[in-house]
This record gives C-alpha cells, structure tokens and sequence, in this order.
C-alpha cells in the first residue's frame, strides 16, 4: 500500500505556488488545499489565513533567494533561474496581479522591500566577483549595478507579461545581456 505523502509546510508553499500561478489573487485556501490534497482545515491550521500563506510564501521566498542566488555563475544567470517560474504569460500575469495585491498591504510590502534588499544583495556579490575576475569592464559599483539588473529583470517580467513575444527567458537574457555587455565594451 501506498504511503500518504508527508503533509510539509514546503508542500502546502508549493501547491500555493502552483495555484497562484493559475488563479492570481482570486485564489482561495480551498484551491490550496485540493493542490495539495489535504483539507481546507490543514491549510488553515498551518497559516490562519490567506494572508498568513503569504507572508509564510515571501518569508520562505526571502531565505531561497538568501541561500540560493550566489551559486549561479554570473549575475545574469542568476536572475534568469530566479525569474525562470514565470516563462508563462498566463503564469506571469496572475503572479504580477497577486503582487499587486501585496503590495497593498504594509506587512506584505514591507517583506518585498526585504526580499528585493535580498535578491540586490546577491546579484551585488556576483558582481563583486566578475569585476574581480576581470569580466565585467567598467560597470558600476555592485550595489548600483544590482539595482539596474534586477530593476531591468523586473521591467522585462512586467512587460513581457503584457506582451509576450517569445520566451521571457530569452527575452530577459538579451536584455540582462545587453547591459552587461555594454559595461565589458567600455572596457576596450
């Protein structure tokens, strides 16, 4: 006979992912749970609430992208795998209107600001390390540099989202790109 799986707080994340992804903010602790598999009541037990799930989502989203980022070779890399879930426009534009969503609500906005304070963080040490390595000519301090990227990395997701001509993989490639090769080419 078949074991039941294992009933996680990661499993219950990831089916609130998965829902998300396909409901955006109409989504209910109920669509959670049948993701899951588990009753309404699990999910409830575990977070209070649908605003409970979603700070328990962005604080988990924090420490992945705390733990996670600098193990990618370069700063474009790293963001393209990070913004590789939404390389869907449906996916995508349910995930923006849910951050929309957050965004207006203080307690959830202000653990973006922390997430976004994070992922800056990372790109910065990656950054660091290729400028180090020689590899990224006259860029900008990291801390600055960062910022561009990720602002850039978020713009592309955004308006790729509206119009989504191919891939926004590829299409955040080319622009991430773009910029750093810009940096590498004032460097002679």
């Amino acid at each position: 006979m078949a074991r039941p799986r294992e009933i996680t707080d990661e499993r219950l994340l990831d089916a609130a992912a998965l829902v998300i992804g396909r409901l955006g903010p109409a989504f209910k602790l109920a669509d959670v749970a049948a993701e899951a598999r588990v009753a309404v009541g699990t999910v409830a037990q575990r977070f209070g609430s649908k605003h409970g799930l979603l700070v328990a989502m962005t604080r988990t989203a924090i420490e992945q992208m705390r733990t996670g980022m600098t193990d990618e070779g370069s700063p474009v890399d790293a963001l393209v795998s990070a913004y590789a879930p939404l390389d869907d426009p449906h996916t995508a534009a349910h995930n923006l209107a849910q951050l929309a969503f957050d965004l207006a609500d203080e307690e959830l906005r202000a653990l973006m600001a922390e997430f976004y304070a994070v992922m800056e963080a990372q790109v910065a040490v990656l950054v660091r390390r290729e400028q180090d390595e020689g590899r990224l000519g006259e860029a900008p301090p990291p801390e600055v540099a960062a910022r561009i990227l990720t602002a850039t990395a978020d713009g592309t997701a955004v308006h790729w989202s509206a119009r989504p001509r191919g891939g926004l993989i590829e299409r955040m490639k080319a622009d991430l790109d773009a910029i750093v090769a810009g940096w590498r080419s004032r460097n002679g």
